[in-house]
């Protein structure tokens, strides 16, 4: 595996390559990060990975400088699964040589909503930062997880309508045997609240059963399932069924037909944590 710091070692890397897969990361890998490579693999030749915490995602009171850090263990991980052909790993003066003044901004209707409302500018510095990595790589294919729901449908509408030659792919979330979502925050959990964490999924779960066993009082549920996890300790911001397609709130008469998914996000203690189910 090359690992390359700078955009133009990338290039030269790359240079008539013309079925690159990326799958780009914040590092500190885990067996999701591990899963999306082993996807990107099957779909494309040469595989690249890239590691930069990105600053325009965080907002100013949170985990920028203290997200975890751990590019040799990354390093030795991915060299051993043999996936990867070039790691990415600029630093922040490379990637942001100058204040960042152009922005690429997500429609309101799915940008500002959900995760958008709770962290804003979030998906801008998401965008801006795929977009940036998107120019750099020149991939055919980039590999995303389903556990960032929201995020894996305003990439891939960014690439429709700015007509990128990039198809998205999607891999399902990878959890933990009792459940869990697997994220790289989840190493801020104590013992205690680890033993605990796996209840977000488990309310989830919970919600997908009552639609499929065909309740429709989808305010109703969400509001079960937020009391439940807000009566164990959490702190909710939102546990909401959407329509899968846009994100938007489906109709009483669409929860039987239309295609959802469940989404959450909670804090439990300092640690924040997200999740969705497909329904």
């Amino acid at each position: 595996m090359k690992v390359v710091h700078t955009i133009e070692e990338l290039r030269d890397q790359l240079r008539g390559q013309m079925r690159v897969s990326f799958v780009p990361t914040m590092g500190n890998l885990h067996d999701g990060h591990l899963a999306l490579m082993k996807l990107a693999r099957q779909h494309g030749d040469p595989v690249v990975a890239s590691i930069f915490v990105n600053p325009l995602q965080f907002g100013p009171t949170e985990d920028f400088s203290s997200y975890p850090r751990t590019l040799q263990a990354d390093i030795e991980k991915l060299e051993k699964r043999r996936d990867v052909y070039v790691l990415f790993a600029p630093n922040e003066k490379e990637m942001y040589p100058e204040p960042q003044s152009y922005r690429i901004q997500p429609p309101a209707d799915l940008g500002d909503i959900l995760e958008g409302e709770f962290r804003p500018g979030f998906f801008s510095g998401v965008s801006t930062v795929v977009m940036k990595l998107f120019s750099c790589v020149q991939p055919r294919v980039a590999v995303f997880g389903k556990k960032d729901y929201q995020q894996l449908m305003i990439v891939r509408s960014m690439c429709r309508q700015f007509q990128l030659p990039v198809e998205v792919l999607a891999h399902e979330t990878v959890r933990d045997a009792d459940g869990l979502a697997l994220s790289s925050r989840n190493a801020y959990l104590s013992p205690a609240e680890r033993a605990e964490a796996p209840q977000l999924y488990a309310v989830l779960k919970q919600l997908q059963d009552a639609l499929k066993s065909g309740r429709s009082d989808i305010a109703q549920l969400e509001h079960e399932a937020v009391r439940t996890l807000t009566g164990r300790g959490w702190d909710v911001d939102y546990i909401s069924v959407r329509r899968q397609r846009d994100l938007h709130a489906p109709e009483p008469a669409e929860a039987a037909a239309e295609p959802l998914v469940a989404l959450a996000a909670a804090k439990l203690g300092r640690t924040r944590l997200i999740d969705n189910l497909e329904i």
